[in-house]
């Protein structure tokens, strides 16, 4: 009897054993373990929200200005031929008049000249009323080859007669450089002062003319800007319109 009673507790204990054991185990709670479907699924959602552009700030936001806005504007810009049947502005008038004594054209320079007192040209910037050369329309228009020689002034520094024909005198004293393509303008302004008086409003007054001043500050930088040039065009004003009447060099004077 005694050995039947320790084979029951016997068993008795090790079924308790065993059902400690098993009810120490963790138990997993449904639902929680990950199937690959979803781990497929979940893992690239995670990586497009750390790359997604939207992220980082746009590109725009720090764009470089641009390279024009720093650029100086130029003293007066080309305004370009005037509107049919409108009166032209000086620079306007003086725009077209500069493009053709940069061509030579003597026939469009004409058309803007004044019928009755002509344009008088002076070598510098003081103007002699006296002795400054007057040509009209017509003279203009075939001046280029008129064999004629004139006596424009005296040379500045020598005291020399200019004795030239037109032709010579307008490659030295009138389009002797590209006024038209590396001149700086002004309006009723003059740029360049040499020791030679200017003496254009007393010549011409304000009230009554408009002029425009081409001005190049230096041809040769060995000359430090002794070499400056300038070239007025000198209109006289009848109403809104203007008329060429006189065409002014200029230059440094010893």
């Amino acid at each position: 009897m005694y050995k039947a009673r320790s084979i029951g507790f016997a068993a008795l204990t090790a079924g308790m054993l065993m059902l400690a054991a098993c009810s120490s185990a963790p138990e997993a709670a449904p639902g929680t373990t990950s199937t690959p479907e979803q781990t497929q699924t979940s893992a690239p959602a995670t990586t497009a929200a750390v790359s997604s552009p939207s992220a980082s700030p746009a590109p725009a936001a720090t764009a470089a200005p641009s390279p024009e806005a720093t650029e100086p504007p130029p003293v007066a810009e080309d305004p370009g031929p005037p509107e049919e049947g409108t009166p032209p502005t000086a620079l306007e008038a003086a725009t077209t008049v500069m493009r053709a004594l940069k061509s030579g054209n003597m026939e469009t320079l004409a058309a803007w000249v004044h019928r009755d007192r002509g344009v008088r040209f002076s070598p510098y910037a003081y103007v002699q009323t006296e002795r400054d050369i007057v040509l009209s329309q017509d003279e203009l228009t075939g001046a280029m080859k008129d064999p004629l020689k004139r006596n424009w002034g005296e040379s500045a520094g020598s005291g020399e007669s200019m004795e030239l024909t037109f032709a010579d005198y307008y490659k030295q004293y009138v389009y002797d450089e590209d006024f038209a393509g590396k001149a700086e303008v002004t309006v009723n302004q003059s740029q360049g002062q040499g020791t030679t008086v200017n003496n254009i409003n007393e010549v011409y007054p304000k009230e009554t003319h408009d002029y425009v001043d081409y001005y190049i500050k230096g041809i040769d930088p060995s000359a430090e800007g002794m070499d400056w040039r300038s070239l007025r065009l000198v209109f006289e004003k009848n109403g809104q319109d203007h008329i060429l009447v006189g065409i002014i060099h200029d230059q440094w004077t010893p």
